[in-house]
This record gives structure tokens, C-alpha cells and sequence, in this order.
């Protein structure tokens, strides 16, 4: 069950998202939202205090809930981890389907060089969200690039996703599935270094 604040809050970023569409992420809109909703004495900016960056990051964090709660229902006993975080990826663009408009314009945002670094924790905290659902308990350095090298991949995906047209996501689908497979070469080249840089050590002090 959601906590008042973020109930409060999801109700006025759902209202805004209409107005989004049409003109983009601005403090008018959820000032607009917030009057459609009824919120009282300016509610708006406590739910909000950094204004309307903390709006463009909560819609990302409401689209990372929707994600946990839709791959929550489904069958993953069996999956790799690979194809459960292809899944979780692909969960979260069907969510957010008939809200492209809405997500290119949270990208230009996020753009802003102003902005960059805090785009950047967003979507690491989107990256971690979907390392942890696929059962990643890693706590070493691995962990740390696990986490950014998705972050890359959500971010190429977006672009990709929100102009395809294909039948399916087909292309969406293709270039994720390449971006994946990439990682996990990269994966096992780490895994590989880690096994065998010791052991050179080893060889080196048995030979002085």
C-alpha cells in the first residue's frame, strides 16, 4: 500500500502528464495538476522541493514501480539473468507505450548539461531496481559496473524505442538483445581476468 505522499504525488504527476505531452516538463504544468486535484496551500512544492526535477525523477520512479509490480505476476523461476533483465526492460517500454512523447521530453530534460548528473542517478537507480529484481547480490566492484553498464543500455533502448515503429518493437528488441549479449561477454572476460591475474601473481613469486 502506498505511503499519503506518495499517493499525493502520483495523483498530481498522472494529472500533469496530459499537459506534459503537449508542452513539455514545466513547473506550470504540475501547478495546473496540482489545482485539477485539489491539493491545498501549495502542496505541490513540499511534495517537490526541488521543483520540477524532482517531477521529471518521480515519473521515472512510478514507471520503475509499474515494472516491479507487472514482472511481479509473471513466471521467472526458470530465466537467466540475462533474460530477466531483458524482460524487466521490455516490461517497463510496454508500460510506458502510449507515453513516448512524455519520456523523449524526460530524456531532452535530462540532457541539459545542468542536469546531467542527476539523469545519470536516475537511471542508475532504475539499473539497480532491475539488478536486484533479477536477483543480483553482488557486492564487490561487479556490482558497480553492473549497474552502469544497464544504465548505458536503458539509455541507447529509450532512444531506440521511442522511434520504432516496427511490428512488435522488433528493431527495440534486436539492439537490446545485441547490447545484452555484449555485457555478458563482457561478464565472463571479467570473471576470466579475475581468475587468472592471481595466479599469475602466484607464478611470478614462485619464480623469485
Amino acid at each position: 500500500m502506498k505511503d499519503p505522499v506518495t499517493l499525493l504525488r502520483d495523483q498530481i504527476l498522472l494529472a500533469a502528464l496530459p499537459y506534459v505531452e503537449e508542452s513539455g516538463w514545466t513547473w506550470a504544468v504540475v501547478e495546473k495538476a496540482a489545482a485539477e486535484c485539489k491539493a491545498q496551500d501549495d502542496v505541490q512544492s513540499g511534495l517537490f522541493p526541488n521543483g520540477i526535477t524532482d517531477v521529471v525523477a518521480h515519473f521515472s520512479d512510478y514507471a520503475d514501480r509499474l515494472m516491479i509490480e507487472k514482472l511481479s505476476k509473471l513466471p521467472i523461476v526458470t530465466l537467466r539473468s540475462k533474460d530477466k533483465v531483458r524482460l524487466a526492460i521490455l516490461s517497463r517500454n510496454e508500460i510506458l507505450e502510449n507515453k513516448k512523447a512524455i519520456v523523449k521530453a524526460a530524456m531532452a530534460f535530462w540532457a541539459m548539461p545542468s542536469r546531467v548528473i542527476q539523469g545519470q542517478r536516475v537511471l542508475w537507480r532504475t539499473s539497480d531496481i532491475i539488478w536486484n529484481w533479477a536477483g543480483d547480490t553482488t557486492t564487490d566492484y561487479n556490482r558497480q559496473t553492473k549497474r552502469a553498464l544497464l544504465a548505458s543500455i536503458l539509455m541507447g533502448t529509450n532512444m531506440v524505442w521511442i522511434g520504432d515503429e516496427s511490428e512488435g518493437h522488433i528493431i527495440t528488441q534486436a539492439f537490446l538483445d545485441r547490447r545484452l549479449e555484449n555485457v555478458m561477454e563482457f561478464g565472463r572476460t571479467i570473471g576470466t581476468i579475475k581468475k587468472i591475474v592471481p595466479n599469475l601473481f602466484r607464478q611470478a613469486n614462485q619464480r623469485k
